[in-house]
């Protein structure tokens, strides 16, 4: 039976930058690395005994893969005052709505990719950048010190969690895949991972290199990343 990679968007995009913050906007290449570390999932090496004997041998095999599927919301679109600065901000002319709207189309031209998305919630408020508050606490800077780079909108996803939990529920009922491998990093996918390995589907985690909590690791039936691994210096700033 065949593998299905499920891609929480968010979560891949914020890695992705880590990764490559050369191609942080670069809707080309995200799309295609979404693919390609999808794919990735699918080799695998299986250690062979020939007649019994204590020499093995490593032989790879490559599985079928059922779809891909990425989990995303539109960009923001709206028009927003700055706080700070009272100005009127066209968010869908922003880099990011530029580089989701983009991503998206890309995504949709891909084999065997499915594109999933949920929608931002209406509650959208502007937020000082966490920075800032830090120096605010510290006494460093004042309130009227602020600048209008200082604050950014705040939008939540809505719906996202929802359909991966509904579509790993489907794909273990239905018995269409025997292998479900998602790319995440919180503990929000443990109930759906937890129905899926009962009804004996073998459920991977791919937290392209992000150290998950230690007792995540009974809920899941392996953990393996297909990206590169961020160099220490990138993956902490």
């Amino acid at each position: 039976m065949p593998t299905a990679v499920l891609v929480d968007g968010a979560y891949f995009i914020k890695r992705f930058r880590k990764i490559e913050p050369g191609n942080a906007f670069n809707a080309e290449r995200a799309a295609d690395l979404v693919h390609r570390w999808a794919i990735a999932h699918l080799s695998d090496k299986a250690i062979i005994r020939c007649n019994g004997s204590a020499h093995e041998q490593q032989r790879r095999y490559r599985k079928e893969l059922y779809r891909i599927f990425f989990y995303d919301c539109p960009p923001l679109d709206t028009k927003q005052h700055n706080p700070i600065t009272k100005k009127l901000v066209d968010f869908s002319r922003s880099r990011e709505a530029i580089f989701r709207k983009e991503l998206h189309a890309r995504l949709r031209s891909k084999r065997k990719l499915a594109l999933r998305l949920g929608h931002l919630s209406k509650d959208v408020k502007w937020t000082i950048k966490p920075a800032k508050i830090t120096d605010l606490l510290k006494g460093k800077i004042q309130i009227a010190d602020l600048t209008e780079n200082d604050v950014s909108i705040d939008t939540r996803q809505k719906g996202v969690d929802m359909r991966i939990g509904v579509d790993v529920a489907s794909l273990s009922f239905k018995q269409q895949v025997d292998q479900i491998v998602l790319v995440a990093g919180d503990a929000d996918f443990v109930p759906a991972a937890k129905m899926a390995r009962r009804e004996g589907v073998d459920f991977i985690l791919d937290p392209m290199w992000q150290s998950i909590p230690d007792g995540l690791m009974e809920h899941i039936d392996g953990l393996r990343s297909t990206c590169p691994k961020p160099s220490p210096r990138i993956a902490a700033s």
